[in-house]
């Protein structure tokens, strides 16, 4: 009986996706899904900031990560699916429970308990050591190496990862000042924005515009630095700018739209 309540759920799971199938095809390409995506997170986040449940802070530091997302979103790869990805789509309302039970079947451990809170901490702790020995690898290779900036940047992800902001910020300073790159200008700057240090984001921005002025990413980040520093007649020129250089299928075309909207 288990194994069909598993199969019944795993039905239930599927089942949007069944109904999917049967509607009429809609010719939408990689970049409108990530649009209506990116859409649908943020009017997410705008419901949870109303109804209390996430301040301003941590509202602006999830917006500014699915703005992120968006602005790095890639093109489309080629034409939408077609009968045969629907037969393929069709298959797998089948294929993926089946498929998963056969797996839990073979190597399944049902009476193995979940991770107690004690296990959590010791995988924290070994993290704090791989970190640890990342950082002494780091001091034992010549300090403006292209190695050194890459234990940086690895650093960096990972503290980033950690949501230890502070650290990361530290070590994107530290590989910039070995070799200066406009993509990880941009983390940076964009980590800065989400600590609500527009001031050290300012002239970073502009010394990776500098270097690479049409890139879409440094030019939103720009206007979202005077917009957040109480500029928004500076962050709206930057912006329309920005909005008149960018093709009408880009992903962040309405994202910039609705930003812009935004400005006092």
């Amino acid at each position: 009986m288990i194994w069909l309540l598993f199969l019944a759920l795993a039905a239930l799971a599927l089942a949007p996706l069944g109904v999917s199938l049967l509607r009429p095809p809609r010719p939408q390409g990689r970049r409108q899904a990530d649009l209506a995506l990116y859409r649908a997170q943020l009017a997410e986040l705008e419901r949870e900031r109303a109804a209390g449940r996430l301040d301003e802070a941590g509202f602006a530091a999830a917006r500014t990560e699915v703005q992120r997302r968006l602005l790095a979103a890639p093109a489309d790869a080629g034409p939408p699916a077609d009968g045969r990805s629907a037969a393929l789509l069709a298959a797998s309302l089948f294929m993926i429970p089946a498929g998963g039970v056969a797996l839990y079947l073979w190597h399944g451990a049902p009476d193995v308990p979940a991770a107690p809170y004690t296990e959590r901490a010791a995988a924290a702790v070994r993290d704090d050591a791989l970190l640890a020995q990342l950082r002494a690898r780091i001091g034992m290779v010549p300090p403006g190496s292209e190695g050194a900036r890459q234990g940086w940047l690895l650093l960096a992800n990972a503290e980033r990862g950690r949501g230890h902001l502070d650290a990361a910020a530290d070590a994107w300073t530290r590989a910039l000042a070995i070799r200066f790159d406009a993509g990880i200008a941009a983390e940076l700057a964009e980590l800065h924005i989400e600590r609500g240090d527009t001031g050290q984001a300012t002239p970073l921005l502009a010394r990776a515009l500098a270097q690479s002025p049409a890139d879409p990413r440094l030019r939103f980040l720009s206007g979202l630095v005077e917009a957040r520093a109480g500029r928004p007649a500076s962050a709206r020129a930057r912006w329309e700018a920005l909005l008149a250089d960018t093709p009408a299928d880009a992903p962040w075309r309405a994202l910039l739209a609705t930003e812009l909207q935004k400005l006092p």
